[in-house]
């Protein structure tokens, strides 16, 4: 599999089945239940003025669009075990950096990775996860920001993220 693409993100396994259990509930089940709400709201009469026929429409083009980045994603996923506990910045580490001059602790990778978290992730083809891919502990370098600022990141530590 070419990891070149810009598509292609680093799952744990356990993220990978975790997505595939979402996708193939929001295509089965999840669809016929909306498709229901939707016939049942439209049997109401008025559609202009039917709240909850305009709600289940919305429910359904969000999880039509969560289907298809689902899709686009597990087929494209690069699915492995944890990266190796080696200390270099690499998607699935959870990185400790000092980011000009505050120390921030983030997951690299796929915000799916982290699941339900509260943890903060960059993708590692943002400004950030770019510059910093491959450093290790110690390591220092700079980044152009989206608003055109230079931003120091020195790394503190890169471990495997553990979920």
């Amino acid at each position: 599999m070419s990891t070149n693409s810009a598509s292609v993100a680093w799952l744990t396994q356990e993220s990978y089945d975790r997505l595939k259990t979402e996708l193939e509930h929001l295509s089965g089940p999840g669809r016929t239940e909306i498709v229901a709400r939707i016939e049942q709201a439209r049997s109401e009469g008025d559609l202009k003025e039917n709240g909850g026929y305009h709600a289940a429409k919305e429910e359904q083009g969000k999880a039509e669009a969560r289907i298809r980045q689902l899709t686009q994603l597990l087929e494209n996923a690069h699915v492995g075990e944890s990266p190796e506990d080696n200390g270099v910045v690499e998607p699935g580490m959870l990185v400790e950096a000092r980011v000009a001059g505050d120390v921030e602790t983030f997951l690299l990778g796929s915000r799916e990775i982290a699941g339900d978290s509260t943890i903060d992730v960059y993708s590692e083809k943002s400004p950030l996860g770019a510059s910093i891919s491959g450093l290790k502990a110690g390591d220092s370098t700079t980044y152009t920001a989206p608003n055109g600022k230079s931003i120091s990141v020195e790394i503190i530590s890169a471990k495997p993220y553990a979920g």
